[in-house]
């Protein structure tokens, strides 16, 4: 019998077990036993496990959320489709899904509910991860056994045989080859992060460092104390629902529509702030009501073009240019065509002048105005990514109703129908996400691979395109308007005064604000050799190497695995290992997340295809060979 062990047993770990079943043939029709090691059980894993706070919740609609292959996925394995999220929610309530109990009777409500538009909570999703990983395993070929091990790994030994991988309550697996999809891991505090949380216990003040909001003690944050939360993204957001309707606190709507939040008097006196001063920007309700998105300045002959010239590819110089123009491109296709008569001449003749202005921005703009009479229909680049500009603020109540302003705008243009830009726009940056992808990892610069992609273009695509649902921005206007929740605004800067506490301060207002506790509210940045699993750290500095990138303008390390195209770990000498493998956000490469949207031939699940091509060609190589 073969043995694959797979560390890991989250949504990437389980859809490389169907992707390994669905790929087995008569060649490699020998016994299979496939073992998956994890504390928490298969499906969910750490991240999206069912025992979590109801009140947390995707920031993906249930109709945008699959783990099966389609018809549109160009992959070499065999698609085998089956039901998004909601799809899947409309079997069970209708009774066609008889192995899917659920007890809690408000996740029955939510099923019940549940429409292609809702926000599922993560416990729900927890759910059609669980049944994924249950149907799965019971539609096993004959011969294979598919079974999940409960524990962590602590290290993994190279054999004459093969792997052998122990875990941390004694247990020895024997593996022909093993797989690490350990998806998303905390790190290691460190440098700055140590020194602050020390300094802050010495003085008797609160530290939270950078963590997954699920897993943070927020306990420690006290009832009415003043708290800077830094940063304004998803772990912001979710933090901010724990400390209010976490705490009792609810929303309810007033008799003119307008939402409301009562205090349970449990609730700290939240302070946010960031880089931009705005919250990453509200997930779109509308719906494409012009011509469908194309690609025009990004297309497959432009990265061609590309790929054609000597030399690396630069994504600041190269081609985020591109990726900027086609944002143009989509947001005024959609208006001169969906909303024709808010302009003031065909998108053919438009369409024209883009052709002629739209790399030029004072041109664009001149063009614009003359055609586009209301400035909320017009389109900027750089007002989407830093709408805040270089405005200055006399003092915090200044800021604060700036900030305040900003998001109800973000939810108007956002939300409603007229104004479906938003739509095209976000279909248009899942485009070029897509679009990236087809450039090979070893043809950017250093830099890019370093910095650029990982940092700015992700950050970017993470504010646009994937920030919280609506109802979520419209909870954080009720908690302004309760006195819970104040705005510090842009270019947030804290540090710790030990006689006073945390106090932020920017060059862009007037003013400070002195907190007791300080809360970093953003995910741990990838570093397999600092991560807090120690079957990372061991496989970044024994089995494999992390990625170091250096050309004649930069050097630097990704913090992140070194791999081959088939997932192949790569040993500190260079060589790829044919039975070791690696696949998820701690490997190099454009990341592309687990579970995806449906109909999107998603980068997840091509990388997860072919990862799953070259494991099974490695176990009937070993087993060929003799060596099983």
């Amino acid at each position: 019998m073969s043995d694959v062990v797979i560390v890991g047993a989250g949504p990437r770990a389980v859809m490389l077990v169907e992707r390994l079943l669905a790929r087995r043939t008569r060649a490699t029709a020998a016994p299979l036993r496939i073992t998956l090691v994890d504390p928490f059980p298969p499906g969910g894993g750490r991240i999206w496990r069912y025992e979590q706070s109801p009140l947390l919740k995707l920031n993906s609609m249930a109709r945008d959320v699959t783990v099966f292959t389609d018809d549109s996925c160009v992959i070499s394995g065999p698609v085998r489709s089956g039901p998004s999220l909601i799809e899947w929610a409309e079997r069970v309530r209708d009774g066609r899904l008889p192995d899917v109990r659920i007890d809690d009777p408000a996740l029955t409500d939510e099923v019940h509910g549940l429409r292609g538009d809702s926000f599922p909570t993560r416990r729900l999703q927890s759910l059609y991860l669980d049944w994924f990983w249950r149907r799965t395993v019971a539609i096993a070929p004959p011969g294979v056994e598919v079974r999940w091990h409960p524990g962590s790994v602590q290290w993994v030994d190279d054999t004459p045989e093969g792997w052998e991988v122990a875990l941390a309550d004694g247990t020895r697996l024997s593996g022909d080859v093993v797989v690490y999809a350990v998806g998303h891991n905390g790190r290691e505090p460190e440098g700055t992060a140590l020194d602050v949380s020390a300094a802050a216990a010495a003085a008797g003040f609160v530290y939270l460092e950078p963590a997954f909001t699920a897993d943070a003690d927020l306990s420690r944050l006290a009832p009415g104390a003043d708290v800077i939360v830094r940063g304004m993204g998803l772990a912001s957001v979710d933090a901010v629902v724990l400390l209010t309707q976490g705490r009792g606190g609810r929303f309810s709507r007033r008799a003119d529509g307008k939402l409301a939040y009562t205090a349970s008097g449990r609730e700290p006196r939240l302070h946010l702030g960031s880089r931009r001063g705005v919250p990453y920007r509200s997930k779109v309700a509308s719906q494409v009501q012009g011509d469908a998105p194309e690609r025009e300045v990004l297309t497959p002959a432009a990265i061609a073009e590309l790929l054609d010239r000597p030399g690396s590819i630069d994504f600041v110089d190269d081609v985020w240019p591109l990726i900027a123009r086609e944002l143009v491109w989509a947001h005024y296709r959609e208006l001169f065509t969906g909303h024709p008569e808010r302009v003031g001449t065909t998108w053919e003749a438009f369409r024209a002048t883009l052709r002629a202005v739209d790399g030029d921005t004072a041109a664009l703009r001149r063009a614009v105005a003359e055609v586009v009479p209301n400035p909320l229909d017009r389109f900027d680049v750089r007002t989407l990514d830093v709408p805040l500009g270089e405005e200055t603020f006399l003092d915090e109540r200044a800021v604060h109703a700036r900030v305040r302003r900003h998001i109800a705008d973000d939810l108007l243009l956002r939300t409603s129908a007229e104004h479906s830009t938003t739509q095209a726009l976000f279909l248009t940056i899942l485009g070029s996400f897509l679009a990236l992808g087809d450039i090979p990892v070893d043809r950017w610069s250093a830099r890019s691979r370093a910095v650029d992609l990982p940092v700015t273009w992700h950050t970017f695509f993470s504010y646009v395109a994937s920030g919280p649902p609506p109802h979520r921005l419209e909870e954080l206007l009720a908690l302004a308007d309760a006195g819970v929740v104040r705005f510090l605004g842009p270019d947030l800067a804290v540090h710790l005064d030990p006689p006073r506490g945390f106090v932020a301060t920017s060059l862009r207002r007037g003013g400070e604000v002195v907190a007791a506790a300080l809360v970093d509210a953003w995910l741990p940045a990838p570093a397999a050799a600092a991560s807090d699993n120690p079957a990372l750290r061991e496989l970044a500095t024994r089995h494999g190497r992390e990625v170091h990138v250096a050309d004649e303008q930069f050097a630097g390390s990704l913090g992140r695995i070194d791999v081959d195209p088939d997932g192949r770990v790569v040993s500190r000498d260079g060589i790829a290992q044919e039975t070791l493998f690696a696949l998820g956000p701690f490997t190099a490469g454009l990341e592309a997340g687990a579970f995806t949207r449906p109909n999107s031939n998603a980068l997840s699940l091509r990388h997860t295809d072919r990862v799953a091509g070259a494991v099974m060609a490695a176990v009937t190589t070993r087993r060929v060979a003799g060596i099983r």
